[in-house]
């Protein structure tokens, strides 16, 4: 169905000739009526330029168009002070031709501007019954020139309507377009500042061990500088992907999604373990089993991701990271359960209970861990309201600093029923690096 109407611009280009030059024969034969060859001449000029007003670009809209009413009154003029009349027609499209000027008038123009071009063709399309012969003017005006007012006030309202819509328009795609910009900033927030921060730790590792008298070995060094290499280059893929998005939007790096899946977990806590705190991974079988849908499986991800991140930042004391990932909810409304927990001793002994993150307003609040501000749980509490989940972020008393995030399944997966008839309800895979 959509072939049908998938016209090359080649043929969009002789289709629209096509229609011109039928309307143009159209205003010169309505013209031919009146017996005179420059009536008929002044006829088509000032037909064409009306219909060429709505046609052209905006820019020289003002111009087309003044000369378009300014040569209907002119034709008109004349016509009566000549012997020569149409018979049939004072000009229908010509008529029409002033009405699309209204429509666009007030479509595109300032209100002055679109007020003087709707007067003149108002005074224009008045006066264009005086083309016929006087004896029309009785049985023809009381009931056409009303008539064509009306068409004007109605052409106002229509032009006037677009203009509302054409705003509402931009006003949506900036709305977009800010929202793409986020979006954007949140992924260069967790891509880059994942790496980054590593590389900091590890630069800091040295130097505090160098200022306190215990340089690191040459075999220490060089894995410490491995360490940075690696963030560095992983960093360095994450801007590359994201300049791929940025350059090609719906291309399939976007399309593929940027963020990483569960199996990829592993890798990830692997990888902070060895520049860190030990951290333990559990993860739910079931999700591994059944198919997450992509969007879950990369919030999930970037929710464990960017609590690692702020572990590293802002918790230098902690010795122990965990990491659970598992299936929560009953069958009919499943939901996924993610928490990250550590022992920093900034955050064990105060106490204080996680506050949640606004599922409809997704806001910081609970995240004012002492000198942890910036964007990350922000991010990822709008994130998780994106897929109607929340989050929620603390101290708790016992624990440590607790990050904890519910994300609603649009529905079943595939193999948790059949679990679930086998008594596997709550089995864990438990994966340390």
């Amino acid at each position: 169905m959509n072939q049908l109407f998938d016209v090359p611009s080649g043929g969009r280009r002789i289709a629209v000739a096509c229609v011109a030059v039928l309307l143009i024969a159209t205003v010169a034969t309505e013209g031919a009526d009146t017996g005179s060859v420059p009536l008929a001449a002044a006829w088509t000029v000032s037909g064409g330029l009306l219909l060429a007003a709505v046609a052209v670009r905006r820019e020289r809209f003002d111009t087309v168009a003044a000369a378009g009413v300014l040569a209907s009154c002119v034709v008109t003029l004349v016509n009566t002070r000549v012997a020569a009349r149409p018979d049939t027609t004072f000009g229908l499209v010509e008529t029409c031709g002033l009405l699309l000027v209204v429509v666009r008038a007030a479509r595109l123009r300032p209100p002055l501007r679109a007020a003087a071009l709707t007067g003149g063709a108002l005074v224009a399309l008045t006066v264009i019954l005086l083309r016929l012969p006087p004896s029309e003017y009785e049985p023809l005006v009381p009931f056409v020139v009303p008539a064509l007012w009306f068409g004007t006030a109605l052409a106002t309202v229509l032009g006037l309507y677009l203009r509302l819509l054409d705003r509402y328009r931009a006003q949506e795609h900036a709305a977009g377009l800010q929202a793409q910009r986020l979006d954007y900033a949140r992924e260069l927030h967790d891509f880059v500042g994942h790496h980054v921060t590593a590389i900091i730790a590890q630069t800091k590792a040295v130097r505090y061990a160098t200022a306190a008298g215990r340089p690191p070995s040459p075999e220490e060094l060089d894995g410490m500088l491995a360490a940075v290499e690696e963030a560095g280059s992983q960093a360095m893929q994450s801007m590359r992907g994201m300049v791929a998005v940025l350059r090609d939007p719906g291309g399939p790096a976007s399309a593929a999604g940027p963020g990483g899946e569960l199996a990829d977990l592993r890798t990830l806590t692997e990888g902070f373990s060895a520049t860190g705190p030990a951290t333990r991974l559990t993860l739910d079988p079931r999700l591994l089993a059944g198919a997450l849908p992509p969007g879950v499986a990369a919030t999930v991800h970037q929710i464990v991701r960017e609590s690692l991140t702020n572990v590293r930042k802002h918790a230098r004391r902690a010795g122990a990271v965990t990491v659970d990932v598992r299936l929560d909810g009953d069958t009919a409304r499943p939901a996924v359960l993610v928490s990250v927990t550590d022992d920093g001793p900034d955050a064990a002994g105060s106490g204080a209970e996680p506050t949640a993150g606004s599922g409809g307003e997704p806001s910081a609040g609970g995240v004012d861990r002492p000198a942890r501000s910036g964007y990350g749980l922000v991010g990822l509490a709008e994130r998780a309201a994106m897929l109607g989940g929340t989050v929620t972020a603390g101290a708790r008393a016992g624990v440590g600093w607790l990050v904890e995030a519910r994300i609603p399944l649009p529905g079943p997966l595939p193999r948790l029923g059949e679990d679930r008839r086998h008594g596997d309800d709550r089995t864990t895979a438990t994966l340390e690096p």
